[in-house]
């Protein structure tokens, strides 16, 4: 009998020790452990991430992100002296208009001027105008040229709030494949690939295509609503290479298995599946709100590789819809058992 599916956000919760929740990533990037789950004997494994080639076919097309994380996060200064902080989300025209997150979002009043604060004392602070404020800590601002074209030296890479040690190097944040900036939030699934390990891929007949999807606010929204159907998702922009559609028509026309790298990967093969069914052989742009939960029904994805994901959020919705919720929280039960460590610096795990 097929699993009764559950669309209550409570369904989709579980506990986790907090010295489970990785700080800083581990070293060399694919030493990682990896968790294999096997939807049709439902079975575990326990493995290494380098040991990915051995888990793999000869002929898969493994789907990578190359989205690169921005500078994103600003440290400001009000004109009374008060600390601000600016997460840019969007941009809304040009370099210099962006959608952002501020800290205090309260305070930041439409007209008001604060300074953002560079990252060595050899550039003056710049000006940055408050132009909007929206609901839930959105604001519209304007940045001044100088930060609009040198985000590098102001901006910081934004980690998740759950890392709270520093980052000794920023780069460990991007996948050695990140190539196109533009998201607030790395597609973390890659961050345990090595270009040697990408060479042994392909050394084994494996294909790495890439794509690109910015990660947008969207990471950051929680599910409020009990029932997982009312949630709403943000729209990211995506592109999928005409390189990338054509080996991807093959891998469907021959039955060869397309393998995600991260949810963010997936979701953007899966927003792309009407267009592959209609012969797309061209490169593929647009927005996606796709949202993903159980009772979905995949047609591009027949493999995926993820990291271990927050409670009652968009992300495990979306791999309990691939592999069965049930399946997936056992596997997390016993991820905690065996001491794997969570989230964005954390463990892998590869659902066949």
């Amino acid at each position: 009998m097929p699993e009764e599916i559950s669309l209550s956000l409570h369904e989709f919760d579980y506990e986790l020790p907090e010295e489970l929740i990785a700080q800083e990533p581990i070293e060399p990037r694919d030493a990682a452990r990896l968790m294999v789950l096997r939807r049709a004997t439902r079975t575990l494994e326990h493995r290494i991430f380098r040991e990915l080639p051995s888990l793999l076919d000869p002929g898969d097309l493994l789907v990578v992100n190359d989205s690169r994380v921005l500078p994103a996060r600003l440290l400001a200064q009000r004109r009374t002296g008060g600390k601000v902080e600016i997460l840019l989300v969007q941009p809304l025209e040009g370099t210099t208009l962006w959608l952002a997150l501020g800290r205090p979002a309260r305070k930041l009043r439409p007209g008001e001027i604060i300074l953002v604060l560079p990252h060595e004392e050899s550039f003056d602070p710049q000006p940055l105008r408050i132009l909007e404020q929206r609901a839930r800590g959105q604001v519209v601002v304007e940045l001044s040229p100088a930060v609009a074209e040198h985000l590098e030296r102001f901006g910081h890479v934004p980690l998740p709030p759950y890392i709270r040690a520093p980052l000794r190097d920023p780069e460990r944040y991007q996948t050695v494949y990140a190539m196109h900036p533009g998201s607030v939030a790395a597609p973390t699934a890659g961050l345990h690939f090595t270009d040697r390990l990408l060479a042994e891929l392909r050394q084994r007949g494996i294909t790495v295509a890439p794509l690109t999807l910015h990660v947008g606010i969207g990471t950051f929204k929680p599910i409020e609503v009990e029932d997982v159907r009312q949630h709403k998702m943000h729209a990211e922009w995506y592109r999928v290479p005409a390189e990338t559609v054509a080996l991807i028509q093959e891998a469907r026309r021959t039955g060869r298995r397309v393998v995600a790298v991260g949810t963010t990967a997936a979701r953007t093969l899966e927003s792309i599946a009407e267009s592959l069914d209609q012969g797309a052989v061209s490169e593929l742009t647009g927005w996606t709100d796709l949202y993903i939960y159980p009772g979905y029904r995949w047609r591009v994805v027949n493999a995926l590789i993820t990291n271990f994901h927050l409670p009652r959020s968009t992300l495990i919705l979306l791999v309990a819809s691939f592999a069965g919720r049930e399946f997936i929280l056992e596997a997390y039960r016993e991820a905690i058992r065996q001491r794997y460590r969570f989230y964005s610096f954390g463990d892998a795990m590869l659902i066949l």
